[in-house]
C-alpha cells in the first residue's frame, strides 16, 4: 500500500472545540486499547535495562493531554521505575490545564518540534506517539536530530504501522469514535504511516548511534533511536 501525503484535520485546527476534545479522546482510547501505553512501556523498559538505571526525565512532545506518557509511567512505577514527565504540543488547547509537582507532569508547555525550546541533553529520553506519521520524511529527520540533540539517552517513537490490514481494522472501527476529525483523521494515519522497513532506512539518515525497532501489538512499532554520546 503506497504511502500518502494527507493532511490530517486535527493538524489544521479543523472542527469546533467539542469536536476536537472529542477526537483527543479517541486518541486516548486507541492508545489505551491498542498497544501504545504498553508500546512506550516497553521502550522505557528497554532503555532501563540498557543503561542501568529506574529513574528517568521525559519529554513527550506533540502530547496531547499526556495519557500514554502518564499511563505508562504508572504501569512502569509498579516495576519500580520512575518517570519525570514534561509535555510539549504546538497547543495550549491541547494540553491539560494545571500541572505541579504533585501531578504527574512536571511541565507543559507549547512549542515547535522542529525546534525544541530547551538546550543540549537536558532530558534523559525525547518520546512521541502517534507523532511521526504525522510528519514527512524531511521533517521526521529534523524531529529526531532535535531529540537527539536534547536527549541524554534516547528518542522513543511509538507509532502505527502502514498495512492493508490495518486500514481495513480502522474501517471496522469507525462506529466507535466520537468524532467526526477521528472518522477522517484515522484513515488517513494509516495511509500515511510509515512501514518498520521505512523507517528504519529513514533513521539511518540521523545522528544516531544506532537504532532497534520492535513490532508490537496490532500494527504498532517501538522505535530506540540512541545517542551518540560520544558525539
Amino acid at each position: 500500500m503506497k504511502q500518502l501525503d494527507i493532511p490530517e484535520l486535527l493538524d489544521t485546527d479543523s472542527g469546533t472545540a467539542e469536536e476536537i476534545t472529542n477526537a483527543l479522546l479517541d486518541i486516548r482510547d486507541i492508545n489505551r486499547r491498542f498497544g501504545g501505553v504498553s508500546t512506550m512501556q516497553s521502550l522505557v523498559e528497554r532503555v532501563a535495562k540498557e543503561v542501568g538505571r529506574t529513574s528517568f526525565t521525559v519529554l513527550e512532545v506533540a502530547a496531547g493531554a499526556g495519557y500514554v506518557p502518564q499511563a505508562a509511567g504508572e504501569r512502569l512505577k509498579r516495576r519500580g521505575i520512575h518517570l519525570q514527565i514534561t509535555l510539549l504540543d504546538r497547543a495550549q488547547s491541547h494540553l491539560p490545564e494545571k500541572t505541579s509537582e504533585d501531578s504527574a507532569f512536571h511541565h507543559a508547555i507549547v512549542g515547535d518540534a522542529l525546534a525544541l525550546p530547551f538546550p543540549d541533553s537536558s532530558f534523559d529520553l525525547v518520546g512521541c506517539s502517534l507523532f511521526a506519521h504525522h510528519l514527512v520524511a524531511d521533517d521526521l529527520l529534523k524531529f529526531v536530530n532535535e531529540g537527539l540533540r536534547v536527549c541524554r539517552n534516547a528518542v522513543l517513537i511509538n507509532d502505527i504501522v502502514r498495512h492493508p490490514v490495518h486500514l481495513a481494522l480502522v474501517y471496522a472501527g469507525m462506529p466507535s469514535f466520537r468524532s467526526r476529525l477521528t472518522r477522517n483523521d484515522a484513515v488517513v494515519s494509516v495511509r500515511r504511516a510509515f512501514t518498520p522497513g521505512e523507517m528504519a532506512a529513514l533513521l539511518k539518515k540521523t545522528s544516531a548511534a544506532r537504532i532497534e525497532i520492535q513490532r508490537q501489538y496490532l500494527f504498532r512499532m517501538g522505535v530506540i533511536v540512541w545517542k551518540n554520546c560520544t558525539a
